[in-house]
């Protein structure tokens, strides 16, 4: 991100507890159908506004196409915190924000703009380099919020 902030103003950790357990019982799922961990930490950039809901709320497919459907009709992360960037566009006093998030990949493949759910037998889709993109709301969980100028 070197370039792209001046400083940190907050991390925050997001503790919602019900939200939490459902990403629990998936990781459990997944472990147990796939075998191993396909857990990852990833970015995921957004508004204020929608930052603020997803705290509430979690993520929600609803908006899926809201900035692209390159990969699918999901929620798009990303391991590389400079394209998750692009998405956080600042508020009125030039403040971005980005989630840092437990995203379960399970079993992927490549994404097309065609899907609107997750393809038979799989649990997202990938651009095959940095982005995963879920289509089970509990499949993610923002563990932060980082918000920074």
């Amino acid at each position: 991100m070197q370039g792209n902030y001046s400083q940190i103003l907050k991390l925050e950790r997001i503790q919602n507890e019900r939200w939490y357990m459902q990403y629990v019982a998936h990781k459990k799922e997944f472990k147990k159908r796939l075998g191993i961990d396909t857990g990852k930490r990833l970015y995921h950039g957004c508004l204020e506004g929608p930052a603020d809901a997803i705290i509430q709320d979690c993520f929600n497919r609803s908006f899926a196409g809201v900035n692209g459907t390159l990969y699918g009709f999901g929620v798009y992360f990303s391991s590389r915190a400079t394209y998750s960037h692009d998405y956080a566009v600042p508020n009125k006093n030039k403040e971005h924000c980005m989630f840092v998030c437990r995203v379960l990949a399970g079993k992927t493949t490549k994404g097309d703009g065609s899907m609107k759910v997750r393809p038979a037998g799989f649990d997202s889709t990938t651009d095959g380099i940095h982005m995963t993109v879920t289509y089970h709301d509990a499949q993610a969980y923002a563990e932060y919020l980082i918000t920074y100028q």
